[in-house]
Order: C-alpha cells, then structure tokens, then sequence
C-alpha cells in the first residue's frame, strides 16, 4: 500500500468515541480514532514496510504513527534516528507502542537507556525508565537498584507526567522482583503517594506502587 491509499483506508476506520477517548488522554486533533485492534488488522495485511512506517510517521496523525510501528524493522534504524523517533512522540499511546515494538527490540537500546535516564526529554526519559524497568523484571543484572531507588525516592514527584509512569513502573518492578528492596521501594510508594487514587476498572490492579507490588508478590506465592 501506498501512503495515500493507507490514510485514507484509516481515516474510514476512524471513530468519534475512540476520537474523545485519545483526547482524554492528551491526544491533539490530528487522529482519526482506529481502534487499535483495526491498526492491528491492518498491519498484518500491509506486513512489514520500513520505507512506508517512515512517511507514515512524518505526517504526525496518532493513527498512522501507531500503524508504522507495527511496519518498523527495528534493526533498520540508526540509534540517532531511534533517539529522533522517541523525542518526536507527542501522546502516550504512541509511546508506549513505539517503546514496547521497537525500543526494545533495538540494538543499541542499551547505550539509549543509559542516555535517556538522565534526560530531561519527557518521552527520552519514559523510554529510558521503561528500559530498565524490563530490566529488573528480567534479574537487573548490572543495575544498582539502591541507587535506582535513590533517584526515584528524590526525582519521581517533580518528574513530568510522561516520565513518572515509567519511573513508577521501575519501582513497582524493584518491589515485586527483590524481596531485599521490598520495604523501601513500598515505602517510597506511600510517601510520594502517586497514583494511590487513580481510577481502575473492576479486576485491574492499581498502578499505586504498593498495592501493585503486594498484590503482584501475592500472586506469585
């Protein structure tokens, strides 16, 4: 598919309740509102199409940036240009797919973790929070989780918003996976108190770092 034929096949998926469901969450008017199951079915029908996800990503709409990353050959990206990609996110859906999809997957997503935490770029320090909270979940080799705990205790309160998921995600991920940091990173959950009131949906756990980790620690007895 070419871009122009693959825009106007999602704008006549758009839908105006996903429209103001986006809005709700920070996205800005340039979308069409595709359920992300339809981006899904679509990509599976183009396959991958690095050159396509490209000009898909230029043209900023929401809907056709989540589409080109499920196109994306990760390997096919210099780290400048994964560093460009990452800083030009401007809602948090996108983020979230880019970092799941193609972040993680890159190969030089070591070396941009260890930039981006120390980023003041919003989506540079999601990405680079939401690295190594996969990290942890996968042993934390290398990592020095006091220090990490350190810096969360003093920087995740004034952190943007965008950054604070991911930071928050890392502690959560600390608390679960190392009994030895369990109390302090519960701790610095109930003292900064972020998200202890955000809404969930029936069946969902809270993102409130001392709920999650003690029921996520439950589960796993």
């Amino acid at each position: 598919m070419k871009l122009e034929e693959t825009i106007a096949k999602l704008e006549s998926l758009g839908d105006e309740k996903r429209r103001a469901h986006n809005a709700k969450y920070g996205a800005g008017t340039n979308q069409f509102g595709v359920a992300l199951g339809d981006i899904r079915t679509l990509a599976k029908k183009i396959k991958t199409n690095h050159e396509l996800a490209l000009d898909l990503w230029k043209t900023e709409n929401i809907d056709a940036q989540l589409l080109a990353i499920l196109l994306m050959k990760p390997k096919s990206l210099s780290a400048a240009a994964m560093d460009e990609l990452v800083r030009s996110v401007t809602f948090v859906h996108v983020a979230d797919w880019l970092n799941a999809y193609v972040v993680k997957d890159h190969p030089d997503n070591e070396t941009l973790r260890e930039r981006w935490m120390v980023d003041d770029d919003p989506m540079a320090a999601r990405a680079g929070w939401n690295l190594t909270a996969g990290r942890i979940g996968k042993g934390a080799e290398g990592l020095d989780l006091a220090a990490l705990l350190d810096r969360i205790e003093s920087e995740m309160g004034d952190a943007a918003p965008e950054a604070q998921w991911t930071m928050n995600a890392a502690l959560a991920a600390i608390g679960i996976n190392f009994a030895k940091h369990r109390k302090r990173a519960i701790a610095i959950g109930e003292k900064l108190g972020i998200y202890r009131d955000y809404p969930c949906s029936k069946g969902c756990t809270s993102p409130f770092a001392p709920i999650w980790i003690n029921e996520m620690v439950k589960r796993q007895g």
